[in-house]
């Protein structure tokens, strides 16, 4: 069991899907980051988009995995 659970997961399809869903991961929370820095600077409410953004991004990123390990 445990064999075919590993091949399943190693092979050179899944890896890609799992490695763009986690680089999909790290883009949302950078531009959450980033956009939330530079909304904060410009309407002066440090740091409430800085933390609202990221977390909006880690949502939609969990929300992408739990679709594609749903399938």
């Amino acid at each position: 069991m445990e064999k075919e659970n590993k091949q399943k997961i190693t092979k050179p399809g899944n890896i890609i899907k799992y490695t763009t869903l986690g680089t999909q991961m790290l883009v949302l929370l950078g531009l959450g980051v980033w956009g939330g820095l530079k909304l904060d600077a410009r309407l002066h409410t440090q740091p409430l988009f800085l933390i609202l953004f990221p977390i909006l991004g880690l949502g939609i990123a969990l929300y992408q995995l739990y679709k594609e390990l749903v399938k």
